[in-house]
């Protein structure tokens, strides 16, 4: 069987009141808990951005911090518009991915995908 193939992952969250974060990592669920218990960023902190509502899956790191660097630079209404072709109700994906996501299970890992490279 080989050795489990690396992903990256170009995720975006949101806060109740829609203020939008865009991050990269090799874990969409650790880093969506980091964020839920306020250990994310100082800015997602801040601005309590802890919902997970979109990602994308790479196979390779540059590809992703290439589209994560692509997105940042986007106006708020086209991301809106990437997040929405996906999650159109806006839900907490993290939520649909079992205990692993939930901010009582820490160290739980498991990788689901969304999309694709």
């Amino acid at each position: 069987m080989g050795e489990r193939e690396k992903r990256y992952y170009v995720y975006i969250m949101a806060s109740l009141s829609g203020t939008l974060y865009t991050g990269v990592t090799n874990s969409v669920c650790r880093r969506s808990q980091e964020h839920k218990w306020s250990e994310g960023s100082s800015f997602t902190t801040k601005y309590e951005v802890n919902r997970l509502v979109y990602y994308e899956v790479f196979r390779y790191v540059n590809n992703a911090i290439s589209r994560e660097k692509k997105i940042k630079g986007w106006r708020r209404s086209r991301k809106v518009t990437l997040i929405e072709s996906q999650n159109p109700g806006w839900r907490d994906l993290s939520r649909d991915f079992g205990r692993e996501f939930q901010p009582t299970a820490p160290g739980s890992s498991r990788d689901s995908l969304l999309r694709s490279e």
